[in-house]
């Protein structure tokens, strides 16, 4: 049994990219994590530390989120599919808030390394939106 709790944002970050790479069911094939900066480094308003970029076979790529770390969490802005990942977040029992800013977005917070599978769940619904 594990002792303590990972609250490290940017390896909360790195469990997440490695859920997202390593799920082929559901959609999730389709998803990629692109533009990865690997020597990001916390800060406390979030620093960028990748996409993920949904890539269809039909070529037209489209980024739905980007990945952001803080010292205590990851932070997932959603730029299609906000309501989709504001409900399904919610209801999964992660941390949501809209960002206002235009086009506007969707911030879910995901605060320890198990919330990085529900984390996952929000992108695959957010995915199943889109067309194939």
């Amino acid at each position: 049994m594990v002792d303590e709790r990972i609250t490290d944002g940017r390896r909360i970050a790195q469990l997440l990219a490695s859920e997202l790479d390593g799920r082929n069911d559901g959609g999730l094939e389709a998803i990629a994590v692109t533009n990865a900066d690997r020597d990001v480094e916390p800060t406390p308003d979030g620093a960028r530390a990748y996409d993920v970029v949904f890539e269809p076979a039909n070529g037209n790529s489209q980024r739905l989120l980007q990945v952001f770390v803080h010292e205590d969490r990851a932070r997932l802005e959603f730029e299609v599919g906000q309501e989709t990942a504001a409900e399904t977040a919610e209801n999964l029992g992660l941390r949501v808030r809209p960002k206002a800013v235009s086009p506007p977005r969707t911030l879910v917070f995901v605060e320890s390394a198990a919330a990085t599978k529900r984390a996952t769940d929000v992108v695959q619904a957010v995915r199943a939106e889109l067309p194939a």
